[in-house]
Order: structure tokens, then C-alpha cells, then sequence
């Protein structure tokens, strides 16, 4: 992405030396032709009418439709508009990525093209950070799903919300809604944590909740997408999965790894005293005894050089 980097900071450098906006939009897009526009209208519109200064910065991540096409001849009729086109595609991920790097605004909002989040509303997250310094992210958090495979990501994005809940010990509504907003200079350390993919909003979610800066969760409608669900439930569900634990590692290795050895200490030594009470010959302890505690003792003192290294890190 570096050519594609280096030409979206010239297209974003202000011939005019006019000021930066206060807000920038990043808007992914992938296979969006039917309604791509109709979207970009309904952002700007909600902006123009909002007191804020803004940016909408759409990215194609290289479609093999005609959404390229219909964003270029739509482009002189929105003039808050940015077209940032990838060569070859990256995910969501990446694309929101750079797309909050070149951002010029002080507040970035991440939300989706398929008229799936009411965008709408884009100017209400803005404003709540704007009149409360306290919250670093307001949230749109979906009062109902309406996404593909339903019987199946309901209860897989339960479960994957209360073991982010369990890790970081915060009660979190939403964990991968696709609509909101931050400040670009609390985000911009972690940047560099967001994998490709979807999981790139959960990933931020953690990063905030983990180091302690203060998320609104603002309930929403979740209506159902335009065109075609690029999630893919096993796939997309696994890295979830993965990425809360990463994250979880990365910040807090405590919370993963030290539950676990002290469960397998306790479980070692319990069995040892079984061992040593109902076995015929004295002092004897099974070999699965000794595995399940010394088990316990490397992952704990795996956990404990994994928090030194967290805590003498400072790149965060």
C-alpha cells in the first residue's frame, strides 16, 4: 500500500490551504455500485447540516463492479468528498486504517457503505464527544440484527462479547458495530494493532477498553444491507475469537493466562493429595499429576514474564 499511501496524502493536501475539517468520514467501500451514492449523499447531507466542518474520505478497496466509476462521476458534486482508490484489495481493515491516517480531522468516524448503520445520525456521535471530554469513542451499539446467517451470529457474537466482557472486565453493549467515532489522536497509537479484516472494530473497541479510555454506547437501528454480506460466518467467527484473546495478550496477559495456571496448580495439587492418600505405595504421585502441575507453573510464569514485558513496553 505504499504507492497508494503516498498518493492519498497529495490528493488530501488542501490546494488551497484552507483549514482542516473538524470531523473526517472514512467510508470503505467493496462491491457497492448500486448504492455507494446513495449513501455519500446521505452522509454529506447529514454534515452540511450539522455545525461541523468535515471530510468524507471513501476508499474503493478495489472492486470489480462499477463502484469506482459511479464515485468519480459523483465526486465534483460533493466537494467534501476524498476518493482514495486501492490497487488491490486490502479489507476493511486496511482501508480504515489508512484512511484514519490521512485523516485531517480532530474526530474520525468509521461506518459502513451498505445502508446497514443510519449515518444519519453522524453528527449526534460527533457532538457527544464534542461536549463531553470525558469519552474518547461514542458507539453505535444495534438494538437488533438483521445480518446474514442469523441463527448462527446471534448467539456466536454473544458468546464472543462476554468473553471480551470476562477479559476486560467492562460491560460492552456492542462489540463490533461498524458505526463510530474517536478521537484521531487517542486512536492513533493503535493503529498499527488493526488486522485486515472485520475484526478491525473489535479490535479498536479493546484497545480503548483496555487502556482505560472512557467508550458511550449510543443505541441504533441496524437495518438490513444493500447488495452482498462479505462476512463469512466460520472465518470471520474464529478471527473474532482470536483477535478478543490478541488483544486481551497484548494489553492485559494476566487476564488470559493466569486463570488458567492457577486452575491447573489448584488441580495439580489437589490430585497430589489424592495421589498420596488412596495410592498403596507411599509417596507416590501419578506422572499426569506432575504434567497438569507443572503445566500450571510454566503458563503462570509465562503470564507473569508476559506482563513485565507488557508493562516495561513504551510504545503505548
Amino acid at each position: 500500500m505504499t504507492e497508494t499511501s503516498a498518493r492519498a496524502n497529495r490528493d488530501l493536501e488542501p490546494a488551497d490551504g484552507s483549514p482542516a475539517p473538524y470531523v473526517t468520514i472514512v467510508l470503505p467501500c467493496y462491491n457497492e455500485q448500486d448504492h455507494v451514492v446513495l449513501e455519500v449523499d446521505r452522509i454529506c447531507r447529514a454534515m452540511d447540516a450539522s455545525p461541523y466542518t468535515y471530510e468524507l474520505l471513501v476508499i474503493d478497496d478495489a472492486s470489480t463492479d462499477q463502484t469506482l466509476e459511479r464515485l468519480k462521476e459523483v465526486e465534483p458534486k460533493y466537494p467534501n468528498m476524498r476518493l482514495i482508490s486501492f490497487r488491490r484489495n486490502g479489507g476493511s481493515g486496511t482501508a480504515r486504517r489508512i484512511g484514519t491516517q490521512q485523516a485531517r480531522g480532530e474526530i474520525v468516524v468509521w461506518t459502513d457503505a451498505d445502508m446497514t448503520y443510519p449515518n444519519e445520525r453522524i453528527p449526534e456521535f460527533v457532538a457527544i464527544l464534542t461536549e463531553d471530554p470525558t469519552y474518547d469513542q461514542v458507539v453505535g451499539a444495534r438494538t437488533s440484527e438483521a445480518g446474514t446467517h442469523k441463527l448462527l451470529r446471534v448467539p456466536a457474537k454473544w458468546l464472543i462479547r462476554k468473553l471480551a466482557e470476562r477479559l476486560t472486565g467492562t460491560k460492552i453493549p456492542d462489540l463490533n458495530s461498524g458505526l463510530r467515532a474517536f478521537r484521531k489522536k487517542v486512536a492513533e497509537p493503535y493503529l498499527k494493532l488493526l488486522p485486515p479484516g472485520f475484526s478491525c472494530v473489535t479490535t479498536i473497541t479493546l484497545a480503548f477498553l483496555s487502556n482505560q479510555h472512557d467508550i458511550k454506547y449510543l443505541p441504533i437501528e441496524y437495518s438490513k444491507r444493500s447488495g452482498k454480506s462479505k462476512f463469512h460466518f466460520i472465518r470471520d467467527a474464529y478471527r473474532y475469537i482470536l483477535q478478543v484473546l490478541r488483544m486481551v495478550m497484548y494489553f492485559n496477559p494476566l487476564k488470559v493466562l493466569m486463570p488458567v495456571a492457577l486452575w491447573l496448580l489448584g488441580i495439580g495439587i489437589l490430585k497430589g493429595i489424592y495421589d498420596l492418600i488412596f495410592h498403596s505405595t507411599l509417596f507416590r504421585i501419578a506422572n499426569n499429576t506432575i504434567l497438569i502441575f507443572l503445566s500450571g507453573l510454566i503458563i503462570g510464569t509465562m503470564a507473569l514474564l508476559a506482563d513485565l514485558i507488557v508493562r516495561s513496553r513504551g510504545d503505548l
